[in-house]
């Protein structure tokens, strides 16, 4: 037989191996005394001499062991196999640091849809949207007709709105941060504010281990002293191995939670892999939410240095 003359003739120390690893990796399919033999009748260099002598029950088992070396995994020890590749560990500053910079890059573009439920009414928005560093963005509505290219402009702690209807533009004063933006859950307060957790909060871990069938980590951040925040606590839930965050609730200075973000929906947006949908409910009117739909987003795209202009605003 080909097979049992290859066999024969395969007194290399890469064969060897393989072969003795058949009978290691195969005890009780071969018989004992034939797995033997095999073990020793492969190293040998007198293979012509011991070829005269084998019977055909033996060339059977041979080439048995032949069919089998090619189906059968090596042992990891003599086939040179990886090692597993352990998660990765992050400290509980770079998980919270992950989760501030999940949408930030050096520029962005995007598009997204919004929908806002409330007690009386629910509406959908289609947005545009550019941001630049920490420092800049706009927001542009799409859709629907009657609020189309309605838009907000961030440059630094200032925002402005522009209103097509009336061909206005409005800086909003200091008084009218908390108030609603776009008629959402989320306020104006919430786009300009460029806090890092991990800068203006103590932190700690205060949970590890399964939750609702998945490995999460909680972290605890209360405000430093002498930090420009208006919560009392803010807990991150990040869930493993990526620590992609599945949820951030938000407490007052009471310690009563105030609002919950939420996570989901994980896919590839431009070279990154991030949660595509993100839902805010305040804890007094849990019937209500506002959902953001990211539909796509680019990041470290080129944008004009004058692009975050009132021109641009009003275009």
């Amino acid at each position: 037989m080909w097979a049992e003359s290859q066999l024969i003739r395969a007194h290399s120390k890469r064969t060897a191996g393989a072969l003795r690893n058949v009978v290691t990796c195969v005890p009780g399919i071969m018989p004992g005394p034939v797995a033997a033999w095999l073990a020793a009748f492969v190293p040998s260099r007198a293979c012509g001499r011991r070829a005269a002598n084998v019977s055909p029950a033996t060339r059977t088992c041979l080439a048995l062991a032949v069919a089998l070396a090619a189906i059968l995994p090596l042992d990891p020890t003599l086939g040179g196999a990886a090692e597993p590749v352990p998660p990765t560990t992050l400290t509980v500053q770079e998980i919270l640091d992950k989760v501030d910079d999940l949408f930030r890059g050096g520029s962005s573009y995007g598009r997204a849809t919004m929908i806002v439920r409330t007690e009386h009414w629910q509406r959908t928005l289609s947005l545009e949207m550019w941001s630049q560093g920490k420092e800049r963005s706009l927001y542009r509505i799409l859709a629907p007709k009657k609020e189309k290219d309605t838009a907000t402009l961030k440059s630094g702690k200032d925002l402005w709105n522009y209103l097509p209807k009336v061909k206005r533009v409005i800086k909003l004063p200091s008084s009218m941060m908390s108030a609603s933006w776009m008629g959402s859950h989320f306020s104006n307060d919430d786009l300009v504010r460029d806090s890092r957790m991990a800068d203006d909060y103590d932190y700690e871990k205060s949970f590890e281990g399964i939750r609702d069938d998945r490995e999460v980590v909680d972290l605890t951040c209360i405000p430093k002293e002498d930090a420009a925040v208006v919560w009392g606590k803010v807990v991150v839930t990040a869930a493993k191995p990526d620590y992609l965050p599945v949820s951030i609730q938000y407490f007052d200075e009471d310690m009563a939670l105030a609002r919950t973000l939420s996570y989901g929906e994980i896919r590839p947006l431009g070279d990154r892999l991030l949660p595509s949908r993100i839902e805010i409910v305040q804890a007094d009117k849990p019937d209500e939410s506002t959902v953001v739909i990211y539909n796509e987003l680019s990041f470290d795209v080129p944008i004009a240095e004058d692009f975050f202009s009132l021109r641009t605003l009003q275009q």
